[in-house]
């Protein structure tokens, strides 16, 4: 039986979420990959209307330190941007392997189907001395996007 996650929302905390790439593979190693990621979130940040208050994406995963949507929680937000990045980047990792290999992508019903991992991690933060860390350690991170 899985251990479901508490989440905290509705109070109008911050939150610093982390999430990775399916078994932590470099996913994100790219320029271009990395450019659609930021792209889907910045789209997604504007439609839902929540801050964005620092990041770094790295070819593994990512962090984030975000506010609440409004009228929304994180957990819906991050729904939209993984499923987004996931089936653009899947789609054109199909079509350059169709026009390089021949159709191989899109008949493996394998792992590589798989983009992210299926959870993320949530830390509320409630004070101006955890926004502070949160904000330095995004900082300290092999940044390969801004914060």
């Amino acid at each position: 039986m899985r251990n479901p996650l508490k989440r905290y929302y509705g109070q109008g905390d911050l939150h610093f979420v982390t999430f990775s790439c399916y078994r932590r593979r470099p996913l994100l190693g790219t320029v271009r990959s990395r450019d659609c990621f930021l792209k889907i979130l910045d789209q997604v940040r504007s439609k839902r209307s929540f801050l964005l208050l620092g990041f770094v994406v790295m070819p593994e995963h990512v962090h984030l330190l975000v506010s609440e949507p409004a009228g929304s929680s994180p957990s819906i937000a991050l729904q939209v941007v993984k499923q987004e990045v996931s089936r653009r980047l899947r789609e054109k990792h199909r079509l350059s392997s169709e026009t390089q290999d021949g159709p191989k992508f899109a008949e493996a019903q394998t792992e590589e189907e798989h983009f992210w991992q299926r959870r993320f991690y949530d830390f509320n933060v409630w004070s101006e001395k955890k926004f502070r860390e949160k904000l330095e350690y995004i900082a300290r991170q092999p940044s390969k996007g801004g914060g």
